[in-house]
């Protein structure tokens, strides 16, 4: 009888899976061996589609709610900023008032470990659109860019807070949760099957984020941190508000005018994008609490 196949548990598979990623998405050469790697890229793809599948159906049902017209699937995609899942969340009120720095620290360390990169996200996600969504895609991605200069890039600002601060992120440092969420958005954006997916998972982003990096930005001007590390988070404080806006005007109104059946599936990639943050807001939040613990200890 052969032996009995073990889980593979939620850590383990995504680290695999964003090692995957993070080795496919960059620029290769032609080698001898490319039928070796198109099987394992076969293996991984069916890896990364099971986990998609499974974080699917855990918000098909909720997903359900926005059926209906395209004002009303805009209407319904707006109240998730205030009851879609990981809103208002605690962790966020704790980083801007109680946080120490090594537990800001150790959160910002987590959160860069986990960015996906919204720009190349975009790229993926806009291929073959109708114009005007593609054209709003192409704006988005022009701010992400910093208007062609280096500096303003918002990858480049996120890459000069980890040096500012002296963070180090890496994938076996990074809690699952955090690798799950960046390994769910590459997912979507670059496979054509959950392109809505993506679209909704993009957006929601877009919609969400405001409130929360206002809240970091205001726990790192707290503990002193400078203007340069704080400017990613300052930035997308204001920023992203504009982008919702255009974001449901310009691509996600217009999509679901045209092809209503197309709803299901944005909605299902907002809700997928929520749950994974939920995930990470709950595990940042124990975490938090477990080293607020050993201090305690310490101290008695």
């Amino acid at each position: 009888m052969p032996a009995q196949k073990i889980p593979e548990t939620n850590a383990s598979l995504h680290r695999r899976l964003a090692r995957f990623n993070a080795d496919r998405l960059k620029p290769g050469t032609p080698a001898p061996g490319w039928k070796e790697e198109l099987a394992r890229e076969h293996e991984y793809r069916l890896l990364e589609g099971g986990f998609l599948e499974a974080l699917r159906t855990t918000v098909q049902v909720g997903a359900c709610g926005s059926a209906g017209n395209a004002d009303h699937f805009v209407n319904w995609f707006e109240r998730l900023a205030h009851n879609g899942p990981g809103q208002n969340h605690p962790l966020f009120e704790r980083l801007a008032q109680e946080a120490t720095l090594p537990q800001m620290r150790w959160f910002l360390t987590q959160e860069a470990a986990g960015e996906a990169g919204f720009e190349d996200l975009l790229a993926y996600t806009q291929v073959k659109l109708p114009p005007q969504p593609k054209l709003e895609c192409a704006r988005n991605f022009w701010d992400e860019m910093g208007h062609g200069k280096q500096s303003a890039m918002h990858g480049q600002m996120l890459e000069q807070m980890v040096r500012e601060l002296g963070l180090q992120p890496s994938i076996d440092g990074t809690v699952w949760e955090s690798l799950a969420l960046a390994n769910t958005m590459v997912g979507l954006a670059t496979t054509r099957r959950y392109g809505y997916h993506a679209i909704g998972a993009l957006g929601v982003i877009e919609l969400t984020a405001p409130g929360r990096v206002k809240q970091v930005a205001a726990g790192m001007r707290r503990l002193g941190l400078s203007g340069r590390a704080r400017a990613y988070f300052d930035l997308h404080a204001a920023l992203d508000v504009s982008h919702a806006r255009a974001w449901l005007r310009e691509v996600i109104h217009p999509l679901v005018a045209a092809e209503p059946s197309c709803g299901q599936f944005i909605a299902e990639g907002a809700l997928m994008r929520l749950v994974c943050g939920e995930r990470c807001f709950d595990r940042y939040t124990a975490h938090l609490d477990e080293a607020l613990r050993a201090e305690e200890a310490a101290a008695c």
